[in-house]
């Protein structure tokens, strides 16, 4: 959901996700004169609770009352940036945002009236699509304050809740939908070793319900097949569990399931959540629940050829006749899966392409790095910002950074090394759950291009890699015009690029590269901090113009072509 907002030359833009607020800011050149900032409070219109967000950067004659890393209320320390997040909001709320300029000085702050906007968040299980992220980032302030850095396996159900925020509660209620006879779940998965999730399937078949599981079982060194069977095994489910064996070289890489009655497909799950504690508590991860027959159908048809265990070139040209790709990208509104294998690499070409053709924003998460055709688009000069949150640095990354509207974010934590540099006052040094060993971050696959003005989500379980493509069984959803997935996933997109961005900062060290001026730990004392989001080409101008809403579009469009003829 979307609200804008505007009073004496300031506008704030809400866009609401589940957990997630985005507000995007701006000033008219009058009401930017001499402006220190912004106080954001947060009233919850279901109990009335008011408060002020709380901001960790300080000015400098208020060190000694708030220490680096300590927070306090942005009426004190008000937010010097036109881009913020509320990551603390509750799915199916209506939350006020109370946006007030702050002018003045340090220690006599004036703060200009307010502006309200009032923004809903969504029940995550309505509509057709119901989105589910994990917590994603155990490595935290807010693990290391919670739960000490403990390990989740000692904390218990509290810790795993938290990480969980959510997702492994929806599948569970996915899989209960199986009441008993009549219905069934059929499901293709990779790694399938979380009890709890294995002890619903079984629950579901106990009701009397059709449980069939399509599993990888290839004898490769260090795959998932050994660990699946024992896990099938002890849940009482190996009657019922089809092994996919064909094609060694190759991974089962699928996360589905689909929900059936009478026969007929009714939905699917999928996303990029492996059925492993570390896929549900560990790095970042998204399940996807589709309400659609027909999308659900598909799936299923898939799964019957995957339940044949046929080999990699029988299933490709099964998949190409019955999983074709859009032909017209221009085409408003529609959703389309894409299954691998395949024969070529038309559907990262289409991909790419279609990456080529944004017209203001591409957001994109890589697990195992930038893909090759990926790295050719972005290493071409664009008018707009294009944002890329990676697990670890890659191949190419040199090249791509050298456009500076290519922003990047990468998996990153404090530990004792960084917090030698940031500080050791108050920050807390943040440890891994230890629940991952290959992807420690960012393990979910989606793209999304042009979110907030002509949406297009693509995501699944493949690692737009060229494997992924020719040889894995994979799935994607290709879904076009739909603001409400698009926001969903925009603003867990930024919650995530947000706070790993910071962690590859080294406040006070790193210089930004339009100028070589170090990241000050403290907030300007004047409105300079401004400069940058009004400044012709520069990367902080093009995120004020994307934020700014919907009444701002025809003006970002405008200055965005502008630029791109200045080019």
């Amino acid at each position: 959901m979307r609200q804008r907002a505007e009073k004496d030359g300031l506008s704030v833009h809400a866009i609401a996700g589940n957990h997630s607020v985005l507000l995007g800011f701006d000033a008219a050149e009058e009401a930017r004169r001499g402006l220190l900032g912004f106080a954001i409070q947060r009233t919850d219109q279901k109990n009335g609770e008011s408060r002020w967000l709380q901001g960790c950067r300080h000015f400098e004659r208020d060190a000694a009352e708030h220490p680096l890393g300590t927070s306090a209320s942005t009426w004190i320390s008000p937010i010097q940036g036109f881009l913020w997040g509320d990551w603390a909001a509750k799915p199916d709320r209506s939350y006020t945002y109370s946006v007030l300029p702050v002018y003045g000085k340090p220690g006599d702050l004036k703060h200009g009236p307010a502006v309200d906007v009032t923004v809903s968040t969504e029940l995550e299980a309505q509509d057709v699509h119901a989105v589910y992220f994990n917590r994603g980032v155990a490595g935290s302030q807010a693990y290391a304050e919670k739960f000490h850095n403990r390990p989740p396996d000692e904390v218990g159900a509290p810790a795993f809740q938290w990480l969980s925020r959510g997702l492994v509660e929806a599948l569970t209620a996915f899989l209960k939908q199986a009441e008993g006879p009549g219905w069934g779940l059929y499901a293709a998965v990779y790694e399938f070793s979380y009890p709890p999730v294995l002890t619903e399937f079984r629950a579901a078949l106990d009701r009397g319900a059709e449980v069939h599981i399509v599993f990888d079982d290839k004898a490769v060194a260090g795959g998932p097949g050994a660990a699946n069977r024992q896990a099938l095994d002890n849940a009482g489910l190996t009657a019922v569990a089809v092994p996919r064996r064909a094609n060694p070289s190759y991974i089962s890489h699928n996360k589905f399931v689909v929900l059936t009655r009478n026969g007929v497909a009714r939905q699917v799950w999928t996303g990029s959540t492996n059925i492993t504690e570390g896929g549900i508590f560990g790095h970042s991860n998204v399940g996807h629940a589709v309400r659609d027959p027909e999308v659900a159908a598909a799936y299923l048809d898939y799964w019957r050829q995957l339940a044949a265990d046929p080999s990699a070139e029988d299933l490709r040209a099964w998949n190409e006749a019955h999983s074709p790709l859009p032909r017209d990208r221009s085409q408003k509104v529609y959703i389309e899966e894409v299954f691998s294998p395949r024969s070529s690499l038309a559907a990262l070409q289409w991909y790419s392409e279609a990456m080529d053709e944004a017209k203001n924003s591409v957001f994109l998460t890589a697990a195992f790095g930038v893909n090759d055709l990926f790295q050719k688009v972005l290493q071409e000069d664009k008018p707009y910002l294009r944002y890329v949150l990676l697990d670890k640095p890659g191949k190419g990354l040199d090249l791509m950074e050298r456009d500076r509207d290519n922003l990047f974010s990468i998996g990153s934590l404090l530990d004792a090394s960084e917090l030698d540099r940031w500080g050791r006052e108050k920050w807390r040094e943040e440890k891994l759950t230890g629940l991952n060993q290959h992807v420690q971050y960012i393990h979910t696959k989606y793209m999304l291009i042009d979110p907030l003005t002509d949406p297009l989500v693509i995501a699944g379980s493949a690692n737009f890699s060229d494997n992924s493509t020719r040889n894995n069984d994979e799935n994607m959803l290709i879904i076009r015009g739909d603001e409400r997935v698009a926001d969903l996933y925009l603003t867990e997109f930024m919650r995530l690029f947000q706070h790993f961005r910071v962690r590859g900062t080294p406040l006070g060290l790193k210089a930004e590269r339009s100028g070589g001026k170090p990241v000050s730990l403290y907030l300007a004392p004047d409105d300079s901090w401004t400069r940058p989001y009004y400044q012709a080409g520069h990367p902080k101008r093009m995120e004020r113009l994307l934020f700014a809403g919907a009444g701002e579009a025809a003006t970002a469009g405008a200055e965005l072509a502008t630029l791109a003829a200045g080019r």
